[in-house]
């Protein structure tokens, strides 16, 4: 796959070496992201962002890189807004709304829509998740915030000892990350979950096909101690049949400060695709983690900005014209001042 003019649908469509550049241009819009400088190079470029499904990050994410390349957003929300709850297929759908759009970000509660949709779109479509099937650019995000932290600790990806942890079974974040995992080999991966949310069996097998030491488990303290990046995710309420199952695991497990400092390692990274269940009975990540220097959640957001940015640039074939539509930024903003 060469990413311009192409559709991002699944994981599958991505190697290591569209990694590598993906990667190196999304470093090259942290001056952008951070408003250091303002590039205007997709000025006049639209982007239909249409989500289906509820959604904050992803949406406004999408949103916000776009606009931050110069280019405008239009957006359609929940299926009862659309002509999809009139009847309207996919195909009629896409055919028309590619019409307005020069690329779209698409959302869906049905497996597989998003691939549908895109054989009537006359422009490139990128899945920002569709049922519990996929997630590429969370998966995205993910492992470049995970090449990050490593890095910001003087280690690359052959170190990582990675815990999944929570809603395994569910968690399209997770399976579109393993896709990646998979593209590498020797990794440590642990999965820890509750024994009826455990990761689909295919998920595991392709990760010890790839050469990976998998184990699988459902105690917390038990995933902890040997990872250097924990992956926490929520019970995913809206993928259960009824709301009095998905109450039997919410809280299953818990990180806080205490079990981070008795269990973890010093400097362990958490992250989150997000939301995170706060509620008390919830209470995945606890708010004493907030001062934690290894909290990355936060980290990881601004990255998916910087992450779906590259896209945009390399699906439209612009990724090298960044600095040609460049100038100064002429407002107050505290984000130029931040720190990697």
């Amino acid at each position: 796959m060469n990413f311009k003019g192409q559709h991002l649908l699944s994981v599958k469509d991505i190697n290591l070496d569209l990694i590598s550049e993906l990667f190196n241009v999304a470093d090259s819009m942290r001056i952008y992201a951070t408003r250091q400088k303002v590039s205007r190079v997709l000025e006049g470029a639209v982007l239909g962002n249409m989500f289906f499904e509820p959604s904050t990050r992803t949406r406004v994410s999408f949103g916000c890189a776009f606009n931050l390349l110069g280019g405008e957003v239009r957006e359609t929300t929940g299926l009862s807004n659309s002509a999809l709850a009139k009847g309207e297929s996919l195909y009629d759908t896409a055919q028309v709304l590619s019409g307005y759009s020069d690329i779209i970000a698409m959302r869906h509660p049905d497996p597989g829509s998003v691939a549908e949709f895109a054989t009537g779109s006359r422009v490139p479509v990128i899945n920002g998740g569709d049922g519990a099937n996929e997630h590429p650019t969370q998966a995205l995000l993910d492992l470049f915030t995970i090449h990050k932290e490593l890095a910001s600790q003087g280690k690359n990806i052959q170190d990582l000892s990675l815990t999944l942890l929570g809603d395994l079974k569910h968690g399209r974040t997770v399976h579109s990350l393993c896709q990646l995992l998979a593209l590498y080999r020797n990794l440590k991966i642990q999965l820890i979950s509750p024994e009826a949310l455990s990761m689909p069996a295919h998920y595991v097998d392709l990760l010890t096909d790839a050469g990976h030491q998998v184990e699988v488990g459902n105690c917390l303290q038990q995933g902890l101690p040997t990872a250097n990046v924990i992956y926490q995710t929520r019970i995913q309420e809206e993928r259960f049949s009824t709301q009095e199952e998905a109450n039997n695991y919410r809280g299953y497990f818990r990180l806080n400060k205490r079990i981070y400092s008795e269990h973890c390692q010093p400097g362990a990274v958490i992250m989150h695709p997000l939301p995170r269940d706060s509620r008390n009975d919830a209470n995945e990540l606890d708010n004493d983690l907030n001062t934690e220097p290894g909290l990355a959640i936060f980290r990881q957001t601004d990255n998916g900005v910087l992450v779906r940015m590259a896209l945009f640039a390399c699906i439209l074939g612009v990724e090298n014209q960044l600095k040609q539509y460049e100038r100064d930024v002429n407002w107050f903003t505290g984000l130029n001042n931040r720190s990697e």
